[in-house]
């Protein structure tokens, strides 16, 4: 775990919400001067504790109206199903996250599409078909009460 100071816990914590801030007003906020502060953001650059900055997108607003969770399970982990899986997954535009699981699932997939239509192809067409699928489990989420989330940063300050 790195070892942070309180300025560049804060620090994080800001960009988080606000990745566009510039510097100076960043190191306002923090209460340093701005070149210890940019010097400490392209030390966390550097890192790899930041590792770049993104536009948050409204999938609704972009037509997506589904939004679901998939759960895979394969048939077998000793004939290359996995490493296939993932690579197939990878080619996905539709598949936004993809997790690799212990318990029941071997993965889970963070999908978006346009409509039910759009899931059901998607998931009997594409999914079902790739090599090495045993089964799927989908969970359709009906409301996004948070997320996509920040990193948590009080274990940093104990």
């Amino acid at each position: 775990m790195p070892q942070l100071d309180e300025f560049e816990i804060k620090m994080l914590d800001i960009l988080q919400r606000d990745g566009r801030m510039p510097v100076s007003e960043l190191a306002q906020e923090i209460g340093l001067s701005t070149t210890p502060c940019a010097r400490r953001f392209e030390a966390l650059q550097g890192a790899g504790i930041v590792k770049g900055f993104a536009a948050m997108l409204s999938r609704r607003a972009l037509g997506l109206m589904v939004e679901v969770f998939i759960q895979v399970r394969l048939v077998s982990h000793s004939d290359g199903s996995p490493e296939s899986f993932i690579a197939a997954v990878q080619r996905m535009d539709e598949v936004s996250s993809c997790w690799t699981m212990t318990g029941d699932h071997d993965f889970l997939l963070h999908v978006m599409v346009p409509s039910v239509d759009d899931l059901n192809g998607f998931v009997m067409h594409r999914l079902m078909r790739l090599p090495g699928v045993r089964d799927v489990h989908t969970q359709l989420v009906l409301q996004n009460i948070k997320g996509p989330g920040h990193v948590p940063l009080t274990h940093l300050r104990r």
